[in-house]
């Protein structure tokens, strides 16, 4: 019962959290200024025009309206429902490459100090890296991979810049809750002559496990950034990153449209997050005291 509650009390708590952004636009659009507000130069709040802001229910009357003019126009709603999935799809790709890697580089780091020391720093060095750069590079290099009659697919290229994100959070994450056990823990596997292995499987993958699936959300979000920037970057036209780009070019003609991939990137990462809540659910007897 108490479950119920709590379930009911978010769903209410989510719906009035909507109803308050919406409220906020509306109220903005209708009071704020039409050339918005800024010190200088720099803009601090957006226009308040119909181009820069439309009306929420124009957005929303627009996705129920058919993509194009053409009369076998599919509506843009299910248009942009296909993409977002292609997106979820390549987006889950890279999240589970990313925690394999991360997890990999993880348990050689708790296993061998050196590991630890050499490699952390390469680890956290290497989100420096601007994606919009190492996008096309990806791409470049798969396009010259072929075994066989079988040629480096482009979505491939965009779920490596997907795992590329993912990996960090979980390698740092799963990192820290290895070494979490306390010092009288792993002394007493000590004392009964209990090697590493034994060790990681009964003590640290379990202590480790409130960790991950903080980690997991975090990599989540950075696998669904990471496939609509590349996504952008390298023209894979299936996805919502390319619809992103694609409709905010006709934003002048169709501002409302405009929106439309937004909404779609949003629900991706809702999507995305309640893949991971059914890790966290299969994971359930290990989450008390989870990490946040």
């Amino acid at each position: 019962m108490a479950r119920v509650v709590t379930g009911v009390t978010r769903t209410v708590a989510g719906l009035l959290g909507l109803a308050l952004v919406v409220a906020l636009w509306e109220a903005y659009k209708q009071f704020g200024p039409e050339a918005g507000w800024g010190i200088g130069e720099a803009r601090i709040l957006p226009r308040a025009t119909d181009l820069a802001m439309p009306h929420v229910w124009e957005m929303v009357t627009r996705l129920l309206e058919p993509e194009t003019s053409a009369s076998t126009s599919s509506p843009l709603w299910l248009v942009i429902l296909q993409a977002a999935l292609v997106s979820l799809g390549i987006a889950c790709v890279g999240l589970l490459v990313g925690t394999v890697v991360g997890l990999a580089l993880a348990l050689a780091m708790d296993r061998f100090q050196l590991a630890e020391h050499g490699l952390l720093p390469w680890i956290v060095l290497s989100q420096t890296v601007p994606l919009i750069a190492f996008a096309p590079m990806v791409k470049s290099w798969g396009s010259n991979i072929a075994i066989g009659a079988w040629q480096w697919p482009a979505w491939m290229s965009v779920a490596v810049i997907a795992s590329y994100l993912a990996f960090f959070p979980v390698a740092v994450g799963a990192l820290r809750g290895l070494q979490a056990p306390t010092v009288e823990q792993r002394e007493l596997f000590r004392t009964y002559d209990a090697g590493y292995w034994p060790t990681l499987r009964k003590v640290k993958l379990p202590a480790a496990v409130p960790y991950l699936l903080s980690s997991l959300r975090l990599a989540a979000a950075a696998a669904v950034v990471g496939t609509v920037v590349a996504e952008g970057s390298i023209a894979y036209l299936d996805g919502i990153g390319r619809k992103l780009i694609g409709y905010g070019g006709q934003a002048s003609g169709d501002p409302a449209k405009a929106w439309a991939p937004i909404f779609g990137a949003a629900v991706l990462g809702l999507l995305a997050a309640g893949v991971v809540w059914l890790v966290g659910v299969a994971l359930r007897r290990y989450r008390r005291g989870e990490a946040t």
